[in-house]
């Protein structure tokens, strides 16, 4: 299993936005998408993937798996301040907003159709069975 994420390791331009921004999270300054913080564990049997999802509802959270590449997904929205409210002002806003995504090569050492998950307070857990792994095949070759 290959839990490098798909994202471009070292990314120049959050290099540099971290530069001259540092109070502000990498990764999250541009175009409102950010990574969920994640735990990866390897079990006997299974890999498992735990991911923060603060302020996301189980019914906008995406899961999918395409060719090897487990992506998770889901967008938390602002909460606007209600038409006509001219005393509402923020003065210091940290929460996150926008689109979350994360993508994990999984390889082929897994069964892919055993993934099991689970949602439960604002942490979603993936339990990623191993699959057997494939004794090599020797035979010979008969020369002609």
């Amino acid at each position: 299993m290959k839990l490098i994420p798909r994202d471009t390791m070292l990314n120049f331009d959050d290099f540099v936005e971290q530069f001259f921004n540092p109070g502000q999270p990498r990764s999250e300054s541009r175009s409102g998408f950010f990574s969920p913080r994640v735990d990866v564990h390897e079990r006997k049997d299974s890999y498992e993937i735990s991911a923060e999802m603060p302020g996301i509802r189980k019914e906008d959270l995406d899961v999918t798996l395409e060719n090897g590449v487990l992506t998770l997904e889901a967008e938390v929205h602002e909460q606007s301040q209600e038409e006509g409210d001219e005393e509402h002002r923020v003065l210091r806003q940290e929460r996150r907003y926008g689109k979350f995504t994360r993508s994990f090569n999984l390889g082929e050492d897994i069964k892919e159709e055993d993934i099991d998950a689970t949602f439960k307070d604002g942490v979603l857990t993936l339990t990623i069975p191993k699959a057997e792994p494939k004794k090599p095949v020797s035979h010979r070759i008969q020369i002609h």
